[in-house]
C-alpha cells in the first residue's frame, strides 16, 4: 500500500513512517521541512495524489482560541486534495474525552477537526488516545512557580507515544473503522500523583502541591479523560518509562 504521512517528521509521525515502512509499504512523510504547507495548500494535491492511505499528523501551533481555525483550514484542504487525488482511507490522532471537556479551546478545535472528517466522503479511523507520557514535563513547567508545582488530582491514564504510533500504524494499515479507536496506558493516576512520581524519579527540587485550580487540567471533571468500554490497554507502564 501506499500512504502519505502529513506531519511525518515529529514524534509520533516519524514513529509512524518507520513502522509502515518495515511493514512493507511504501510511505512518504510530508511536512513544511519537506515543503508541503496544509494551511496554505502548497504541494498537498501533489503529496496526496495516488495514495492509498493519508494519516494526517499535523497540529496546531497554539493550543488557544486560534487553533479552531488551524483545524477547520487544514482539514478542508486536505480533505479536497485527498478527494481528488482518489484517496480512500484518511487517518487522525484525536484525544480521549474531548467533547467531555468544552472549557479547553484546544480540544473543542480536536472535536471539530473529527466532525470535519466524519461528515466528509472519504472513508476514516479516528485514533483517540489518552495524554503521552512524554508530555509529563512540560504540565509539570505550565504550573511551576519557584520550587512549587501546582496540580489538580485530575485522572490520567498516560501512554507512551511508542504504543500510540503502533495504533496509528496499526489502523492505517488496515481496513477504514468509520468510527473511533481508543487507546490508553495500563495505569490510571491523580494527575498530581504523576507528578510527584515524575520529580521523584528525577529529582530537581521542586514539590508537588495539590490545587484544584491549577493549570488546563483544572477544566476537566471527573475522570472523562479516562476511557470507558472496549478501549484498547497498551502495554508500557509509567513506571518502567520513567526508568
Amino acid at each position: 500500500m501506499k500512504f502519505a504521512v502529513m506531519g511525518g517528521t515529529g514524534r509520533i509521525g516519524s514513529q509512524v513512517v518507520k513502522k509502515l515502512k518495515a511493514a512493507g509499504h511504501e510511505v512518504v512523510p510530508h511536512s513544511l521541512s519537506t515543503g508541503v504547507d496544509i494551511i496554505t495548500g502548497q504541494g498537498l494535491e501533489e503529496a496526496v495524489a495516488g495514495v492509498d492511505v493519508v494519516v494526517n499528523l499535523t497540529n496546531s501551533p497554539t493550543f488557544d482560541d486560534a487553533s479552531p481555525a488551524f483545524f477547520q483550514t487544514s482539514m478542508d484542504n486536505l480533505l479536497a486534495a485527498c478527494r481528488k487525488g482518489g484517496v480512500g482511507h484518511v487517518v487522525i490522532l484525536s484525544i480521549v474525552g474531548i467533547e467531555q471537556v468544552p472549557d479547553l479551546d484546544y480540544y473543542r478545535a480536536k472535536v471539530l477537526q473529527e466532525n470535519i472528517l466524519k461528515t466528509g466522503s472519504i472513508p476514516y479511523s479516528i485514533v483517540r488516545a489518552t495524554q503521552f507520557m512524554e508530555f509529563m514535563d512540560s504540565v509539570l513547567a505550565m504550573t511551576t512557580d519557584g520550587d512549587t508545582v501546582r496540580l489538580p488530582p485530575t485522572p490520567i491514564q498516560p501512554i507512551a507515544a511508542q504504543d500510540v504510533s503502533d495504533a496509528v500504524a496499526e489502523v492505517a494499515a488496515g481496513t477504514p473503522l468509520n468510527g473511533i479507536l481508543n487507546v490508553a496506558g495500563p495505569d490510571v493516576f491523580p494527575l498530581d500523583e504523576l507528578g510527584r512520581m515524575t520529580l521523584n524519579a528525577r529529582p530537581d527540587g521542586r514539590t508537588v502541591v495539590t490545587d484544584d485550580t491549577a493549570g488546563m487540567f483544572a477544566a476537566v471533571r471527573g475522570d472523562v479523560l479516562t476511557p470507558k468500554g472496549d478501549a484498547r490497554i497498551a502495554p508500557t507502564h509509567y513506571t518502567d518509562w520513567l526508568s
